[in-house]
């Protein structure tokens, strides 16, 4: 008889796997869930900021004067968007998210200066009245798409696909679709309801040119138009979105989060935000439109460092989505004892698609929905964005640097060697640059 000390765990079938397997034997139906790609990917970690000594100056504190302001959109919107920081709330609907969620989102964005955005399903009073500036998402299933509502906004971002699941549409339960969801996006109550993988009036980017040209005609030529692609043929999509006549293109790498999709989709289509970052940035340089079409990027955005990273890569402003629920209270351990309940664990709670959660923000409960304060939501956006951009603010004076967007890729080396050929900067101690 062995030794129960010597058995090993299998590495191919771990314990997360083989219970998956186990569930779906059980089932007989593939796993859906909330959150982003689990596993680890490369990511900004790889990276680390070269710090000014002794060849380069640093700026001195917070005496010295480093700028955070950025434009987006002024390649031809009459009135392109003018942020206080680099940093914008991403697109999150309301039915995936909670009417108070989605004030507290513009809240917080508003009292910071940047922009949040809708999502599918359309735009709520809450939303437009306590957001200074909002983006409108005009997303291949046309639900609760309004002409009106795309004159109220501030810019347009045409949603060709996202990083949790390029290629795929969108899922709402039913549980989620109330009576007021329902009347948004003219569906049935309580009926689960799939979005479309793409849009259904263009099939290619002179399809996508027309369009463009046609929302610019309903607002006058007033707003920007934002077009947002999932990362994973990020250099061919960036250049068609360019040439299409995109105003600035949004970016959304795979570890970008979901209210519900396929877990085998969020964990196996597209490529990390390190990888696409890159390929986006060389797209725009060889067309002349580097600065000049503005990249956002998103998709697993936790902080100022990551910020300021993806900034010396080349970005002009990064997106949150899942840091911004986490600074709403999402996960927080007091809830901890509801998170067992439904079989979780503060930290690792994804059934964001079965409306039960119970910080109140994703979902269409009225009583959990209660537990949020829009009003106190707020002040925790804006206080997370406020340290977002001291923290990289801090960083780019430590590299010399006046303004956010001065920073480069000349700031940074990797830790690994996938990390230097992803981002295309040295490996760290060394000048090389895996591939050149």
């Amino acid at each position: 008889m062995s030794d129960p000390r010597s058995a090993r765990l299998s590495a191919s079938f771990d314990p997360a796997t083989i219970a998956e397997i186990q569930r779906a034997a059980t089932t007989g139906v593939y796993d859906i869930r909330g959150w982003g790609a689990k596993r680890s990917l490369p990511h900004f970690d790889d990276l680390l900021l070269l710090g000014a000594s002794m060849s380069r100056y640093p700026l001195e504190g917070y005496r010295e004067h480093c700028g955070t302001e950025v434009v987006l959109g002024d390649r031809y919107a009459t009135y392109p968007l003018r942020l206080a920081t680099p940093v914008t709330i991403a697109g999150m609907s309301f039915g995936a998210l909670s009417a108070n969620a989605k004030e507290a989102l513009g809240r917080g964005a508003s009292e910071m200066g940047t922009s949040t955005t809708t999502g599918d399903g359309g735009m709520t009073p809450e939303e437009r009245e306590h957001s200074k500036t909002l983006v409108y998402q005009y997303l291949p299933s046309r639900y609760g798409m309004n002409p009106d509502d795309l004159r109220r906004a501030d810019a347009i971002e045409i949603v060709l696909g996202q990083g949790a699941k390029p290629g795929g549409g969108g899922m709402l339960l039913g549980q989620k679709v109330t009576e007021r969801v329902a009347d948004m996006r003219t569906l049935p109550v309580g009926i689960d309801q799939r979005s479309a993988c793409r849009h259904p009036d263009w099939t290619g980017p002179d399809d996508l040119a027309i369009k463009i040209l046609e929302l610019r005609e309903i607002t006058d030529w007033e707003k920007p138009i934002f077009v947002k692609v999932g990362a994973s043929r990020t250099y061919f999509d960036v250049s068609l979105a360019v040439k299409a006549g995109a105003d600035v293109v949004v970016l959304d790498g795979m570890q970008g989060g979901t209210a519900a999709t396929q877990s085998v989709f969020i964990e196996h289509v597209g490529i990390p935000t390190l990888a696409a970052l890159p390929q986006a940035v060389e797209a725009l340089q060889e067309q002349g439109m580097h600065r000049k079409v503005q990249l956002v990027v998103s998709g697993g955005i936790r902080g100022g460092a990551d910020m300021a990273k993806a900034l010396a890569l080349g970005a002009d402003a990064v997106s949150i989505g899942t840091a911004a629920l986490v600074a709403l209270g999402d996960n927080d351990p007091q809830f901890e004892a509801d998170y067992q309940r439904l079989g979780s664990t503060a930290g690792a709670f994804d059934a964001y698609h079965g409306g039960q959660d119970p910080a109140g923000i994703t979902t269409q409960d009225e009583t959990l929905t209660a537990r949020l304060d829009p009003v106190l939501g707020g002040r925790r956006i804006a206080n997370f964005l406020r340290v977002m951009t001291l923290e990289a603010q801090t960083l780019a004076r430590a590299c010399g640097k006046a303004h956010l967007l001065h920073l480069e890729p000349e700031d940074l080396v990797a830790l690994t060697v996938e990390a230097a050929a992803m981002a295309r900067v040295p490996l760290a101690g060394t000048s090389w640059v895996p591939g050149r």
